[in-house]
């Protein structure tokens, strides 16, 4: 790095970004709105006892164990079967982490039997068999590719 580089500025951001973010912001403002206006129907001190506990899971737990899954991953998995393994475990995380209000239950309530009527940790181990079963045709297809 040159003295010169430490100068140079940032390229700008592109013509979408300014109508993009006014647009998020809209959108944020009608959801808050939207979370206070009602608060027998949203309770909003659990919504933000949600959102204020899953920052501190994500930044305290979650984000830590994605690093060092990565970087035991780089240790231990074979070079060829790296990328779809990567990819199962990033679309298994999410799908999970997704799921985890409806497999617990949150907002079942037990005189309307027609909310979350179904066996959501049954789905979440369906999806999941799908994901790692690709995975697993990804990993025999670069194994096959390079030996053919």
């Amino acid at each position: 790095m040159t003295p010169g580089d430490r100068h140079k500025e940032e390229a700008p951001p592109g013509r979408l970004f300014w109508p993009a973010a006014a647009v998020g912001w809209v959108v944020m403002t009608i959801g808050a709105w939207g979370l206070v206006s009602d608060p027998h129907k949203t309770r909003p001190a659990e919504s933000i006892r949600f959102v204020v506990g899953a920052a501190i899971v994500h930044d305290l737990l979650l984000a830590p164990a994605v690093i060092l899954a990565g970087w035991g991953l780089a240790k231990i998995v074979p070079e060829r079967a790296r990328g779809p393994v990567q990819a199962a475990l990033i679309v298994s995380g999410m799908v999970a982490l997704f799921s985890v209000p409806f497999v617990r239950g949150y907002g079942r309530v037990s005189t309307n039997p027609s909310i979350l009527p179904r066996n959501y940790g049954g789905g979440l181990a369906v999806i999941l068999a799908a994901v790692w079963v690709i995975a697993a045709a990804a990993i025999a297809r670069r194994c096959w590719r390079s030996r053919a």
